[in-house]
């Protein structure tokens, strides 16, 4: 980790408020940040690169909204074939640069019948049940051996957020995500299953990131952009384009939101 840092340190002096994981066909925010430094996962000593379309695999240091953020423009997965220590590895790494609050992002598969392509799902909840939890083993001691999870999405800055997409006039959901392993969709009866125990979208990140950030006492906004139904819901098959292709459609509205979140939170 120390080497790291002490990497980033050499490309940026500049001190992070506030980081952001842009997930797929959602790196467009990236190209908002002022003042921006681009640093290539693959230059960063223990970052990997992505193989995955749609995320390009940058971390970008600027200003937005007056703001001092950091930026991944795309993640790793589990998927992927990396342990889930090395996926977590870039949100620890936000965290030690000193970012007291995180958005992550993420596409996700629609499981409530009443959410709609293309409209945002603000993250009240999750469901892990890919199961692995990035926690297990020795104890770092940032934070503690059992970190509560009760508020893993920060309940004042849902509470935040949900009043400026109404003021922008943003359509929006508040959900439970549930974490899934994939890189295969799920199945109809999986769907079906996910939608009993309490699941409003599906997808394949952001959870491992979230328990780490809590366990490091950082704040968490998660915002799912809904990209289709899941399997099942509509008679049809699922293909990522088609994820790549709704996430563009709401690129100006995700922007747009995400930039008041950050200045005003």
């Amino acid at each position: 980790m120390n080497q790291t840092i002490n990497y980033i340190r050499t490309k940026t002096d500049l001190k992070p408020e506030i980081g952001i994981i842009l997930g797929s066909g959602l790196g467009d925010f990236a190209d908002t940040v002022e003042d921006a430094v681009r640093i290539p996962y693959g230059e960063i000593p223990g970052f990997n690169q992505s193989t995955v379309q749609g995320h390009s695999g940058e971390l970008i240091f600027g200003i937005v909204k007056g703001k001092k953020i950091v930026a991944m423009k795309g993640r790793i997965h589990f998927y992927e074939g990396f342990d889930i220590k090395e996926v977590v590895f870039p949100v620890k790494v936000l965290c030690d640069l000193g970012i007291d609050k995180l958005i992550v992002t993420n596409a996700a598969g629609g499981v409530n019948k009443s959410f709609n392509p293309g409209e945002l799902m603000f993250i009240s909840d999750h469901i892990n049940f890919n199961g692995k939890n990035p926690l297990i083993g020795p104890n770092e001691d940032v934070g503690d051996r059992f970190p509560d999870m009760s508020y893993a999405y920060d309940p004042a800055l849902l509470e935040e957020v949900q009043k400026i997409a109404e003021r922008l006039d943003i359509a929006h959901r508040t959900g439970v995500y549930m974490y899934m392993t994939g890189p295969s969709y799920e199945t109809p009866a999986e769907i079906r299953m996910a939608g009993i125990l309490g699941a409003d979208a599906v997808g394949m990140s952001t959870v491992p990131e979230v328990i780490v950030a809590n366990h490091r006492h950082v704040k968490v906004v998660g915002i799912s952009c809904i990209t289709n139904m899941a399997a099942g819901i509509l008679d049809q098959p699922l293909e990522h384009e088609e994820v790549l292709t709704i996430s563009q459609k709401v690129s100006e509205d995700f922007k747009k939101l995400v930039a008041s979140i950050i200045e005003e939170i």
